[in-house]
């Protein structure tokens, strides 16, 4: 069995990067599924959060929100329909709107969704997740 895994990463706008990973963590529709390679071939619904990935012995973190992932044990492909690298992510920007998202949960007023502000809240706190673990590692 191989020591590693090819990681493709993209959105509908472009492919991402392309790594040869040994782990990864990533946030499906239902939770987190932890990837090793030769893991067993899954198709899945991802879901909302920070995901991590270990190449050359570096944890690397990136914030996504909604799309696809498809495990094979060779490769691993995320087509998410947004993704931030940990390393890009304006913090104060992720938290101003995690902020806004909130007052609209706790203050609701006329026409605005609460299922689209608790989207938007979790959205920005995976992007504060994100960053916050890139700078511990």
């Amino acid at each position: 069995m191989a020591d590693t895994f090819s990681l493709e990463v993209a959105t509908p706008e472009r492919l991402v990067f392309r790594e040869a990973a040994t782990e990864a963590q990533i946030p499906a529709k239902s939770g987190y599924i932890g990837i090793l390679p030769g893991h067993a071939p899954l198709l899945t619904e991802l879901g909302v959060g920070y995901a991590s990935y270990v190449s050359e012995g570096r944890t690397f973190y990136f914030a996504l929100h909604g799309g696809f992932i498809e495990v094979l044990p060779d490769k691993v492909r995320v087509l998410a329909r947004t993704l931030e690298k940990a390393d890009e992510i304006d913090v104060r920007r992720a938290e101003a709107a995690f902020r806004r998202a909130q007052e609209e949960l706790s203050s609701p007023r006329v026409g605005v969704d609460p299922a689209v502000a608790l989207e938007a809240m979790f959205r920005a706190q995976a992007r504060i997740e994100a960053a916050s673990k890139n700078n511990r590692s």
